[in-house]
């Protein structure tokens, strides 16, 4: 199959993205660094193509967060795509808008932690 992960054309756009985190980005990140919820999450991690929010390769597990952006349906439809080619690949996908991260991180990395147990 070939290279899947960290492809290295798309290095720069990896970096560019981990170095103009968004706020709930940031959050987040906060909780999963450093193996917090005892697995290790790397942050706007490449699988083919695409740059995912965070990855745990031990779940095969991808966590995306959606801004207002994702609202539109040109980017539904790219996100619909994305999802579908990585579930293909084996990989399972979680979705959390930007605005549940600043208002309840407790909730959403309870969820995550659920999640994490029951993929094992």
């Amino acid at each position: 199959m070939g290279k899947v992960h960290n492809i290295k054309i798309y290095k720069k756009k990896r970096q560019n993205l981990r170095n103009n985190a968004t706020k709930a980005e940031k959050l987040l990140w906060q909780k999963l660094k450093n193996s917090q919820l005892s697995y290790k999450f790397r942050r706007q991690h490449g699988i083919k193509q695409y740059v995912v929010d965070f990855y745990c390769s031990k779940l095969k597990l991808i966590i995306e967060l959606d801004g207002d952006v994702h609202n539109f349906k040109k980017q539904q439809e790219r996100d619909w795509i994305k999802e579908k080619n990585l579930e293909k690949l084996g990989f399972k996908i979680i979705r959390y808008h930007n605005n549940e991260i600043i208002k309840d991180i407790d909730k959403v990395i309870t969820n995550i932690k659920t999640i994490c147990k029951k993929s094992e």
